[in-house]
């Protein structure tokens, strides 16, 4: 497996990393370890979660998803064979998204418990804290990096000048970088990634690991009518791309699906890994023929002509 460097980080990973939020939700522990077993034995390397997956499930908690990958690796031995991303900053009870020194030193320490090791690969800032400087989020990161608690940090959910202004604060604190940037981003939601954004992490040598790589599950193709919304637990989510934009990318996505024998998911997962700028996308899988479908994604090669018609569907 073909792999790519992360940004100006020491990190090479798959160009396809699992999602981990469905772990402890819609995949109990056996599924998840079936899934994660399929996922590397092909190759792939990458794992995603968040301390707050998967919190919004009644009788859940938060940290469901980084308990039952800890048990794999531990279950497994391979925890050196794994790259680990997981994310810090989401409510987990205090009442607010929570980015502060304090938090992050206590949080850190609850994740590599529940994860079974000593050290997150690749720690994230889940979503913008308007009311911690970046000085003193990066400060804390500072920390973690010197007690070797984690190697690199990044960030999700920023847009350009949110970015923009967490680098400068780096530069000019002698504080780390954020190296790597967790955008949304899929063939139907470009374009808060597509411009200034892509291009400052481009220019910055930012790796860029894309969230809701399958729009939720709708560039599956499964969905293409409201009838269709019953047929998983996040159908409901699904209910905003049903329209005359979303119908034309599904098109494209069976035109070029038909080219190439392959399904609209590997199409629109390969479309991501093509796209300049992202280093991978992310994508979750319930089930071993969703994995086995993001692992040919990964060796999916599109046409100038299919890149074409796909952009040109989601104009």
């Amino acid at each position: 497996m073909q792999k790519r460097r992360l940004g100006q980080t020491d990190l090479s990973i798959a160009p396809l990393v699992l999602g981990g939020n469905v772990f402890g939700w819609t995949a109990d522990e056996k599924t998840s370890f079936d899934l994660l077993d399929r996922f590397v034995g092909a190759g792939l390397n990458a794992i995603d979660t968040a301390d707050s997956y998967s919190r919004w499930v009644p009788g859940n908690e938060g940290g469901e998803s980084e308990t039952i990958i800890g048990k794999w690796m531990k279950s497994r031995g391979n925890r050196d064979e794994v790259v680990v991303i997981t994310k810090v900053g989401s409510d987990m009870g205090q009442g607010r998204k929570d980015l502060s020194a304090a938090y992050i030193e206590k949080a850190i320490d609850t994740s590599l418990m529940r994860l079974q090791t000593d050290v997150v690969d690749l720690y994230l800032s889940h979503w913008p804290d308007p009311t911690t400087p970046y000085e003193e989020t990066l400060g804390a990161y500072e920390k973690l990096l010197a007690k070797g608690k984690i190697r690199h940090v990044g960030a999700s959910n920023l847009d350009a000048g949110q970015l923009r202004a967490a680098l400068d604060v780096a530069s000019l604190r002698g504080l780390p970088r954020y190296a790597v940037l967790q955008p949304e981003y899929n063939l139907y939601d470009r374009a808060a990634f597509d411009g200034p954004l892509r291009d400052l992490c481009m220019a910055g040598d930012i790796g860029v690991i894309t969230y809701f790589s399958l729009a939720k599950g709708f560039l599956s193709g499964k969905y293409r009518s409201e009838a269709d919304l019953g047929k998983s637990a996040r159908g409901d989510d699904v209910k905003t791309y049903l329209n005359v934009r979303g119908m034309r990318i599904l098109a494209a996505l069976d035109a070029v699906s038909a080219r190439h024998s392959a399904k609209p998911a590997d199409v629109a997962l390969a479309w991501v890994i093509a796209r300049p700028g992202v280093t991978a996308p992310i994508a979750s899988a319930t089930t071993l023929d969703q994995v086995d479908s993001l692992v040919r994604a990964v060796s999916l090669n599109l046409s100038p002509d299919d890149i074409a018609d796909l952009d040109s569907a989601s104009a």
